[in-house]
């Protein structure tokens, strides 16, 4: 079975501390994940606005969020 689906059927778990260490591991997963895809669409020139409707959350949070990152900079605040 992959990570993935084995950290999947994990969070499922009767066994709390299991189920709790494999949300903590998917959420990490997640914010690893996100980092790259707002990288990739910085780097295609993707606005802030459109990067947060596809997050479902507002301009302001995902600028605050990547701004100073390397691939936020562009001067674009």
């Amino acid at each position: 079975m992959s990570e993935t689906k084995q950290l999947a059927a994990d969070a499922s778990s009767r066994d709390p501390a299991t189920g709790l260490r494999a949300v903590r591991a998917l959420r990490d997963l997640a914010d690893r994940l996100e980092d790259l895809q707002v990288g990739s669409a910085r780097g295609r020139g993707w606005s802030w606005q459109e990067i947060a409707a596809c997050l479902g959350v507002s301009r302001q949070a995902v600028h605050k969020k990547y701004a100073k990152r390397p691939f936020g900079g562009r001067g674009e605040h």
